[in-house]
């Protein structure tokens, strides 16, 4: 195949593009983690938090999900406090 000097530097620049795009998405896959769930929630628990949502909306849910679970887990920081004294 026969290409003139200016199509030689478009198909150079291409391959460049492309193997600058490979080694990103190559850094991406190597930085990558399973995502896990903190937690796992019952069938029934996930099927009210949806129900939640679609009579809510998620962004009130999930601030009152956060708000419960901060406090419920701040009470035994406290009790233990409490106990080593």
């Amino acid at each position: 195949m026969k290409i003139s000097g200016k199509e030689r530097q478009q198909l150079s620049d291409a391959i460049d593009q492309m193997n600058e795009a490979l080694d990103i998405f190559i850094q991406t896959y190597n930085h990558s983690e399973e995502d896990k769930p903190l937690i796992t929630y019952s069938q029934e628990t996930e099927q009210a938090i949806k129900r939640a949502i679609e009579l809510y909306g998620e962004k009130q849910i999930e601030s009152k999900i956060n708000l419960l679970i901060k406090e419920f887990l701040s009470f035994p920081q406290h009790e233990k406090k409490a106990g080593q004294k």
